[in-house]
């Protein structure tokens, strides 16, 4: 197993969910956190947190990753103890709305597409080249069972995350002959605000996705993540495909009577 102590970790969408459990995960094995995300409230709750709790060193960014000059401005002005970023996790990601594609909502088409692809892009841009010009870095996406096999309702989302799927192999490619690595880490149901911000804070509707069944944590991906990263420098995780043990496939899924 690689350490992570002192090493620099990016992680976007930090603020709840699967990036929070990474955040939580890797300051324990003592990395140097860089928490990006839109609230910021809560990633400076989070380290509050994290420093208790592990002594942890944390920089945090308000960052949209929909936003380049944003991006561009957060992640080429960042001081230098923290610009040497060693694992970049690319987490940020939602899904809106659950319409056939005759009946969808362009703005949330905008969203989906805008964090889930361009927002990693972006995010990827500014921080790969100094991994490859220091010969040294790890590049996980945060991608979903979605990208490998569409359902009713998810015609855009599942799109973008076959753009995630895509877009890690491509990059693999790209860096061949580097010792930068690239790894996708594509869940099933995780039980997290997902389902929550899929139907606009529904709550009930929310619930309903996830009863009858055991879903996958946030810590049951970040403990694949961090697994992932630890490997000896001469192994690439390239793809993870994590489901609960009662989902086969996005449509099916094994739910006990209530």
């Amino acid at each position: 197993m690689v350490s992570i102590q002192e090493r620099i970790v990016l992680i976007t969408g930090a603020s709840s969910g699967i990036g929070a459990s990474c955040a939580k995960l890797f300051a324990q094995g003592g990395a140097k956190l860089i928490l990006a995300a839109r609230r910021l409230e809560r990633l400076e709750q989070m380290a509050d947190s994290l420093s208790k709790e592990f002594s942890s060193s944390v920089h945090l960014l308000q960052l949209d990753v929909r936003d380049r000059s944003q991006v561009e401005s957060a992640l080429q002005s960042l001081p230098d103890p923290w610009s040497n970023v060693d694992v970049l996790i690319n987490n940020a990601g939602l899904s809106r709305g659950l319409s056939k594609l005759h009946e969808g909502n362009f703005q949330d088409w905008e969203e989906m597409i805008d964090t889930n692809i361009k927002g990693l892009l972006y995010v990827t841009r500014y921080i790969l080249p100094g991994m490859v010009s220091r010969g040294s870095g790890h590049v996980v996406n945060i991608g979903s069972i979605a990208g490998h096999q569409t359902y009713p309702g998810g015609n855009v989302y599942c799109g973008s995350k076959a753009a995630v799927r895509a877009i890690s192999e491509g990059l693999k490619q790209d860096l061949l002959g580097t010792p930068v690595r690239v790894t996708s880490v594509d869940p099933g149901l995780v039980e997290t605000e997902f389902s929550e911000v899929r139907f606009h804070g529904d709550t009930e509707q929310a619930k309903k996705v996830y009863q009858g069944l055991t879903p996958l944590t946030p810590d049951d991906v970040a403990d694949v993540v961090f697994f992932c990263v630890t490997r000896p420098a001469h192994v690439n995780i390239s793809q993870v495909l994590l489901v609960p043990t009662d989902q086969a496939t996005p449509t099916m899924v094994h739910r006990r009577k209530l």
